[in-house]
């Protein structure tokens, strides 16, 4: 399954680099020999480095220069998921069925939302969850431990 992991906002200087605004916080994702999936295939990359303002200035080895990174601009990025199994990924939440401590099934994952503490799952019924309350998962399972009350409308 391949994954939104960045976009590109723009060509920067004339050596075929690009700024990318990384939608995925694994560093997996930017250090050199990385590859990621471009408009045009593969993409490696060749060098990389953190912008003050939060972006990445890469260099993929397939860019040759400024025309062909301006032909780039607003590109996806893409790559396969990584296998973590400690780790909350957004397609192994989305569709999932949230179970409660008590056992009592609450909804299912319609969207997460990045909120200021925490994400939050909404669910089908209405209801945000944040994941700090996610306990568990497994196949097309999330386990939650909320607080009493969160479910009461």
């Amino acid at each position: 399954m391949l994954l939104e992991v960045g976009r590109i906002l723009r060509a920067h200087g004339v050596h075929g680099e690009v700024v990318v605004r990384f939608t995925s916080d694994r560093e997996e994702r930017r250090t050199v020999g990385a590859v990621v999936l471009g408009p045009g295939g593969a993409l490696t990359v060749e060098r990389v480095r953190h912008t003050p303002g939060g972006d990445w200035v890469v260099k993929y080895a397939e860019v040759p220069d400024r025309d062909a990174a301006e032909g780039m601009h607003g590109s996806v990025l893409k790559a396969e998921a990584i296998h973590d199994p400690d780790e909350l990924w957004v397609h192994e939440l989305l569709g999932a069925a949230v179970v409660d401590q008590d056992g009592r099934e609450r909804g299912t994952v319609t969207e997460v939302h990045e909120g200021s503490a925490s994400d939050l799952l909404l669910l089908d019924t209405g209801h945000l969850v944040p994941v700090t309350f996610v306990v568990g998962k497994e196949p097309g399972r999330i386990l939650v431990d909320t607080p009493e009350g969160l479910f009461e409308l």
